[in-house]
């Protein structure tokens, strides 16, 4: 049963929402325009704030989705929901249908923790909007919130593996998030 969690919360996780909602929205492929990600953030600059949203609850939801079942379908294995969890976030990173080139996983780490670490999510969701605010980069933004669901679920999972797996995405954020850090190092990154 596991593997077919994993295969499922692999494949819920690499439906491109951001390339079907930009092309629906505004008939462009979203890797085409802006930065090229298919990330909420970029969907938002090509096709406008609405469909972003859309593409932000949507990349959410393909990570909390699976991990409810996987709790739902083996309760007290918090390693299977970790794997589950891992699995979608990895199929939105590198996706099977865009040669493995999809976005950075925020959104779908997003819905992930907010099934297992609720908290966290929360926290993480305010960092975001704060930092939005304030510096108006969506990167630094989603980097400062990684770093804050990081810190919470350290002492608010409600097992261990959860904290660890905060830990994992925030790691793999980073690596998705390098040229942004080189360009934040630069100060040339752009502003919403």
């Amino acid at each position: 049963m596991l593997t077919a969690l994993i295969l499922l919360g692999y494949f819920a996780g690499s439906i491109p929402f951001g390339v079907l909602v930009t092309r629906w929205a505004r008939g462009v492929d979203v890797r085409a325009e802006g930065s090229g990600n298919i990330g909420a953030t970029n969907v938002a600059r090509v096709a406008g704030k609405k469909a972003g949203g859309l593409v932000l609850a949507l990349d959410a939801l393909k990570g909390a989705l699976p991990v409810l079942l996987a709790l739902q379908l083996m309760p007290g294995e918090p390693r299977a929901h970790v794997s589950v969890g891992l699995a979608a976030f990895l199929g939105h990173c590198f996706p099977v249908w865009l040669k493995l080139r999809g976005g950075k996983g925020v959104a779908t780490a997003l819905g992930v923790l907010l099934v297992l670490v609720p908290l966290a999510a929360l926290v993480g969701g305010a960092v975001y909007a704060l930092v939005v605010k304030v510096a108006r980069m969506s990167s630094l933004g989603s980097l400062s919130a990684g770093a804050a669901a990081v810190g919470t679920a350290a002492f608010t999972a409600a097992a261990p593996e959860y904290a660890l797996l905060s830990g994992l995405l925030f790691a793999f954020m980073l690596w998705t998030h390098r040229s942004n850090i080189v360009r934040l190092l630069h100060r040339t990154e752009r502003r919403f």
